[in-house]
């Protein structure tokens, strides 16, 4: 097995370790070099531009920011599109709007290569324990021959069919549900606050009891700790997220009102100098509206 791996930050890095560690000969590239210095010691190759790294490669993975930065890997001046290989397949792993996805399945097809969308669900820390649930939608062949290597990042694939943009419009899905969450437990720890009831023993209780689900746990103790920093998922991204929540209603004709207070929420805390925080931060300006210092 071997690979070429793009973009190696919180997300990205601790996947291509794991690729590492299950053998995979790897090439890497990333705009800051030195995030490769531990992959390089470890036996990666270091390219120096995405369309060097993807020179001979069957398999490219790509795990960047943003829509705006995955066209550039891709498509711009020093992009990998015009040098991928026949059948060659681009897995794609970021969060980005169906239509980026529309938009890169059609160049690699133009060149008879393969578009793959595979966005995850969860954080660093569960990507560094080959916890994350993958999202698997493109062509039949190419989600052949990248299953073993979502094997290698993943606890479970999910097998979409051949659209990729089902991916992304599941992806973030999943991510307004989280974003919701988010609020609801801000609202409801301020409450029970507000009503001298600690903060942490309702989150235990709750999740102990009618939700018992780790997402509930963990990203409660985070609202119930107000420990925002250091961020597992930075909530100038949770704010990108939105907007693309946002963006893929208004192209379906429908209304969002949930998602356009979390937009608003976002918005505001990165306005306030908080975008470096943790998307939990999002609850900050409830417990502050609520006359509780937080």
């Amino acid at each position: 097995m071997k690979a070429a791996f793009i973009g190696l930050g919180s997300m990205g890095l601790p996947m291509a370790e794991n690729l590492l560690k299950a053998g995979v000969d790897l090439t890497v590239w990333n705009r800051t070099k030195s995030r490769a210095d531990g992959l390089i010691a470890q036996g990666a190759h270091w390219a120096d531009s995405p369309s060097q790294a993807v020179q001979g490669q069957q398999i490219v993975i790509t795990m960047v920011s943003k829509d705006s930065v995955l066209e550039e890997v891709t498509l711009g001046e020093h992009g990998f599109a015009s040098v991928l290989s026949k059948d060659a397949v681009h897995v794609s792993m970021s969060t980005v709007a169906a239509e980026t996805s529309e938009k890169l399945r059609a160049a690699h097809q133009a060149k008879g290569a393969h578009y793959l969308a595979a966005p995850v669900f969860g954080r660093p820390d569960a990507a560094a324990a080959k916890m994350l649930f993958i999202l698997s939608a493109g062509p039949a062949a190419a989600r052949e021959l990248a299953a073993p290597y979502l094997a290698a990042m993943g606890q479970k694939t999910f097998e979409l069919g051949d659209e990729p943009r089902l991916a992304n419009v599941i992806k973030l899905c999943g991510n307004f549900m989280i974003m919701g969450l988010i609020e609801s437990m801000g609202e409801a720890l301020t409450l029970c606050e507000k009503n001298g009831m600690p903060r942490q023993l309702f989150i235990d209780i709750l999740s102990q009891s009618i939700f018992p689900a780790p997402i509930v746990a963990n990203y409660g103790k985070q609202i119930a700790e107000q420990a925002y920093e250091p961020a597992r998922f930075k909530l100038e991204l949770g704010l990108k997220d939105a907007n693309l929540v946002l963006q893929t209603a208004a192209e379906a004709g429908m209304a969002m009102p949930l998602a356009q207070l979390m937009q608003a929420r976002f918005q505001t805390a990165v306005a306030n100098g908080r975008g470096e925080w943790d998307w939990t931060g999002a609850a900050y300006n409830i417990s502050a509206d609520a006359g509780i210092k937080p």
